[in-house]
């Protein structure tokens, strides 16, 4: 008998888009009554610390500065943690100007 490790040549990620860290203070909901911060963001998502819990399966609107209100599905949460997907893509003008502008 002998043993051998075994790593995969890929790993399959389920996110569609790589993430980046930031530090984005943001508002949930149409009235921007709730507020959240941005720990991390993708072209297609982010994850959110809230003070507010939110369920899984809920939409939101995500008011992203230079970007205004989107709409986002919450794929998880945690607590006061949330993983979301946003509907439409954001840019990756956008994109790029979040993470540059807003570094974590």
């Amino acid at each position: 008998m002998f043993a051998a490790d075994f790593e995969p040549a890929e790993r399959t990620s389920r996110r569609g888009s790589p993430r980046a860290p930031v530090a984005l203070d943001v508002s949930i909901g149409k009235t921007r009554r709730t507020l959240c911060k941005v720990v991390d963001i993708s072209i297609n998502g982010a994850r959110l610390q809230t003070y507010s819990a939110l369920k899984r399966g809920t939409s939101i609107w995500l008011n992203l500065p230079q970007i205004g209100q989107i709409v986002a599905e919450v794929m998880w949460a945690d607590d006061f943690t949330a993983g979301c997907k946003f509907r439409k893509p954001l840019s990756i003008e956008a994109f790029d100007a979040l993470i540059e502008d807003h570094p974590a």
